[in-house]
């Protein structure tokens, strides 16, 4: 399982993502789900992954086949749009996909869905949710950040927080503790995490991070998390509950 999200503000995008591929008891496996492209000055590109690892490293890895190619290719490099872009990514995943699964079975064990993100010169910051079948929806001012995989715990504490005008500090501070809440609560999800930030109109990569427990920052957001749901919960009024004689 992961959990990734990308969300998007006035002042640009930020994404993060976590690295666990495997979490048996004694078999605990490590990838990036996280992938950039850009060309300082005209775009920048970011693709998160989650789901089945052989296909979205076949993703991955066709993308960036069609980049080597050169200008003659259709690729992440030469798209004239963010929506061409999110459609290039969908056709990929539904290659990869038939491909792969077996003939007379399902596709459902190989299925894997993305969030793309980032812009074009010539229009603004757009962010996208490409499903397994390809097909993908775009972020709003109603819905202004998407989730892949495990993302039910940390959902709440977005939704709840979220601000379009919150600073790049703000946001990392929000997704990191989302993704602590889902630490906590779900094996499947775990550390290191990846952080990109895409400040809007700059076509580069900004600031790149990863958090992992020794992080002092990651550190100081978890424990202080943890100290003001306690504090909160003992503040909260409790119902006096009569017993009878």
């Amino acid at each position: 399982m992961t959990y990734c999200v990308g969300l998007k503000t006035r002042k640009g995008l930020i994404f993060m993502s976590d690295t666990r591929t495997n979490a048996g008891l004694d078999n605990i496996s490590t990838f990036s789900k996280m992938r950039t492209w850009s060309n300082p000055g005209e775009r920048m590109i970011v693709l998160l992954s989650a789901g089945n690892l052989a296909t979205t490293q076949a993703v991955a890895s066709l993308l960036e086949e069609q980049v080597r190619q050169g200008v003659d290719t259709p690729s992440l490099m030469n798209t004239g749009s963010m929506f061409q872009t999110a459609r290039l990514v969908g056709s990929v995943v539904q290659e990869v996909i038939r491909s792969t699964a077996p003939v007379g079975q399902t596709s459902d064990a190989f299925s894997a869905s993305f969030i793309l993100g980032g812009q074009i010169r010539g229009e603004t910051t757009r962010l996208f949710y490409i499903y397994p079948e390809g097909n993908f929806i775009e972020a709003s001012t109603d819905t202004p950040f998407f989730q892949i995989g495990e993302h039910k715990y940390g959902k709440p504490i977005l939704v709840r927080a979220y601000d379009a005008d919150m600073s790049f500090e703000e946001a990392l501070k929000l997704l990191l503790v989302s993704f602590d809440s889902t630490l906590k609560s779900n094996l499947s999800v775990g550390l290191p995490l990846d952080m990109q930030i895409y400040a809007a109109d700059s076509f580069k990569p900004g600031p790149r991070d990863r958090f992992d427990r020794n992080h002092p920052y990651f550190k100081e957001i978890s424990d202080g998390w943890s100290d003001a749901l306690k504090s909160a919960f003992t503040r909260l009024p409790s119902l006096t509950i009569d017993f009878g004689s």
